[in-house]
Parts: structure tokens; C-alpha cells; sequence
């Protein structure tokens, strides 16, 4: 994938470490909030991703196409794959403990995915200049070593509880966790 300089970390940025509180290795990570339509399981159309992190540094998920995500006819749609990368990457910034926001995703189509396929999503982080984090991840269909559909470079950019407050619902958030930012 030929990324940006947008999504690339500017030279010797080196990948962070995760939080201390982090989920360790092996932990499901849960919905951070449970509308959400990557990984809300009270959304009814939602991709409903389910994501854990084998090792603390990455995120690992499975998101089947289903019926209400179709593009062309019995094709998943771009869109949809593109909210599934931008999901599993907002994942793994969970093990920083620190809000973030997707600032820019660029996303490369390699293969159709069609309904009823599991993509076997894996997403990481390559740097963090300060508010900045560098992340890619990748969709491969059927297995983890499958083929590779879709691939995906992002910026994402560090907020504060106060973006939430000001441009969205913090109650909301904040009814669903005993403390401030994202598992």
C-alpha cells in the first residue's frame, strides 16, 4: 500500500508502547459504546465487530457481511468496508488509554468481498508524534493468512473528554464506563 505522508510517521517515530491498564494479551476488548455502528451490539445494523488483542500491541476482529451491507448485488459496499477498517484501527488506539478521533483513513480495495464472508481484521499502530497516531490495518477474507481484500492507512488524532461533551453525547459515554476514556 503506497500511504501518504498524511498517514505516514515522520522518520525514527517509534510504535508506543501500550498503556499499563491496557487489556493484556489475549483480552476481548468490548464496545465502547453500545450504539455504535462498528462494534455496538445494540445497533441493529451495525458491523457488530468483536475484537481482542493477542499480543497488547495489535487488535484482531471478525466482521461477516451480512445482507444490509451490500453494495452491488450480493457485494459488500466500499463504504462499509471503510467503516469496518476505520473501527478495528480506532480499536487499537484503545490500548493507549487516550481518546482518539479518526483524522484521515485512506483505504485500498484489493479484492471483492462478498456477502456472507468473514474478514479477518488486524490493525497497529507504526507511531506517535504527539497528538498524532501513525495506524494501518488489513481485511483478509475466509482466514487470518487468507487472501488480502482490503487495506487501510489512518491518522488519528488525540482528544480530550471535552470534544465528546461539545460535539456529541459525554452522558451517553460516560453512562457506559466507570472511567473516562476507552477501554
Amino acid at each position: 500500500m503506497t500511504r501518504s505522508s498524511l498517514t505516514t510517521p515522520p522518520p525514527g517515530t517509534a510504535p508506543p508502547e501500550a498503556h499499563a491498564a491496557a487489556p493484556p494479551p489475549g483480552t476481548a476488548l468490548r464496545s465502547h459504546y453500545n450504539r455504535c455502528f462498528g462494534c455496538g451490539a445494540d445497533q441493529p445494523n451495525g458491523l457488530h465487530l468483536t475484537a481482542m488483542t493477542p499480543d497488547g500491541s495489535t487488535v484482531e476482529a471478525g466482521f461477516t457481511v451480512g445482507e444490509a451491507h451490500q453494495g452491488a448485488p450480493m457485494l459488500a459496499h466500499g463504504g462499509v468496508l471503510a467503516a469496518a477498517m476505520d473501527e478495528v484501527i480506532g480499536m487499537s488506539v484503545y490500548l493507549f488509554h487516550k481518546p482518539y478521533v479518526t483524522g484521515r483513513l485512506e483505504t485500498d480495495y484489493l479484492l471483492p468481498v462478498p456477502v456472507g464472508t468473514t474478514l479477518h481484521l488486524r490493525a497497529w499502530c507504526n507511531g506517535v508524534a504527539g497528538r498524532k497516531a501513525y495506524l494501518e490495518a488489513e481485511g483478509r477474507i475466509g482466514a487470518p493468512d487468507g487472501p488480502v481484500a482490503v487495506r487501510a492507512a489512518a491518522l488519528f488524532i488525540e482528544v480530550n473528554m471535552e470534544h465528546f461533551a461539545k460535539h456529541g453525547d459525554l452522558a451517553a459515554i460516560a453512562a457506559e464506563h466507570d472511567y473516562e476514556v476507552n477501554p
